[in-house]
């Protein structure tokens, strides 16, 4: 090279492919992901403890793209973000509910009654969904580290969408009661 520049070349074993040279050097500190970030954290480096809980906190998990880990990592995090998503709404919804959409006209008995409990059962449903979202996300990049089979849908998932689901149309058969017995506007 011209200027006084200097090629200086990286060695690479036979055996190991230019996706983990780049990888290796990531985790060593020459990354790409900035100065002041943290440094990533290799998963498969962890053999008897989680990633998750070990310094730093915040940091870029990297997982060795063996077979499908990528894609089923990027569906982990859809996942929780998809329950986060439905946390907010719930939040969102008991906020709603707590303050009864009647801003020109005063609450009926009933609806002053039931605001504020139902309020709260929306926003404890919303705290238990944030923490099953949570726990299936933190509980799945620990079965990728251990490389044993991910299976997302289990018992806990399901009554958690049953007692939501039944706590919906509860509320709707509510509404629907409340509207009928107040009358046409």
């Amino acid at each position: 090279m011209s200027n006084g520049q200097t090629l200086t070349a990286t060695t690479i074993s036979p055996l190991e492919t230019v996706h983990s040279a780049r990888r290796r050097r990531d985790v060593e500190g020459h990354s790409d992901y900035g100065t002041f970030g943290p440094r990533p954290v290799l998963v498969s480096q962890f053999s008897t403890t989680s990633p998750i809980f070990t310094p730093p906190f915040i940091s870029p998990l990297i997982f060795e793209n063996t077979a499908s880990d990528a894609r089923d990592h990027c569906a982990n995090e859809r996942n929780f973000l998809s329950w986060l998503r439905l946390s907010v709404y719930l939040a969102i919804l008991s906020i709603a509910i707590t303050m009864s959409f009647h801003l020109q006209t005063p609450p009926t008995k009933l609806e002053a009654k039931v605001a504020l409990p139902l309020g709260l059962v929306f926003w404890a449903l919303a705290l238990l969904t944030l923490a099953t979202g949570l726990g299936n996300y933190l509980g799945t990049i620990e079965k990728y580290r251990k490389k044993s089979a991910v299976v997302q849908a289990g018992w806990k998932t399901q009554t958690i969408m049953a007692v939501l689901s039944v706590t919906i149309f509860v509320t709707c058969i509510l509404f629907l009661v409340n509207s009928v017995s107040q009358g046409p506007a």
